[in-house]
């Protein structure tokens, strides 16, 4: 068996604040491959590492500058310095648009391209059309459909979803995971990472399903789910 990824969710969400570089690093630190985390587009036009579209005290993303933003806020750029400097794989998680969409695809992927980061990163979405966009403008860097629920119109969309836009991986919610999920991905060649395992039991049952990567907020839980299998 080919050794799990391990990602820190948004890094060490219970030991630093979520997204920010120290949480990063400390995830890379305690053993993890590196991290999942997120990308939204704030007014200046910066790509700004942020989950929810707005800060804990309300104020929009959108309507924000670099300079506006928590110290602890990194930009995309930062985060690909550091995964360059320290080897750390990154999960980009591109958040949905509305509409044409902004472009935050396509930038993110030149970014990734321009920091020689092609084969250390993969780029997911819950959004076909973010996919479908990174398919067309850099179909080199892997992508991940991201899914929380089943999605049925005469058939499970899921695979036919997961077909056009010729993903790398599934990324389910891990109550999503079923022997049968497993065996369609190993069929049709896709790696499996899931979200969000926070218990070693439970990464371990997942991880001896076939399950490819673990996504979590406690690194020793991944670990011993790991060191387990």
């Amino acid at each position: 068996m080919t050794s799990a990824l391990l990602l820190g969710h948004r890094g060490t969400p219970r030991l630093h604040p979520e997204n920010s570089l120290a949480g990063f690093q400390a995830a890379l630190d305690a053993g993890l491959d590196g991290v999942e985390t997120d990308i939204r587009r704030l007014g200046d036009g910066g790509l700004v590492i942020c989950h929810d579209a707005q800060l804990k005290d309300g104020r929009k993303l959108s309507a924000l500058n670099r300079a506006d933003l928590p110290a602890y806020m990194p930009l995309l750029p930062e985060v690909l310095v550091w995964a360059a400097e320290t080897g750390a794989y990154l999960n980009l998680e591109i958040k949905p648009e509305v509409g044409k969409g902004d472009g935050r695809t396509e930038e993110t992927l030149d970014l990734v391209r321009a920091y020689g980061l092609t084969s250390q990163v993969l780029v997911s979405s819950f959004s076909p059309l973010q996919l479908l966009a990174a398919q067309q403008h850099a179909p080199q860097i892997e992508r991940g459909f991201l899914y929380h629920r089943t999605y049925h119109i005469g058939c499970d969309l899921v695979p036919e979803v997961a077909r056009r836009l010729e993903v790398a991986a599934l990324h389910p919610h891990f109550r999503l995971i079923t022997p049968e999920l497993m065996e369609m991905a190993a069929r049709e060649g896709w790696r499996v990472n899931t979200w969000t395992i926070n218990e070693a039991v439970q990464g371990r049952e997942l991880l001896a399903l076939g399950v490819a990567g673990l996504i979590g907020d406690v690194p020793e839980e991944l670990l011993s789910a790991r060191a387990g299998v």
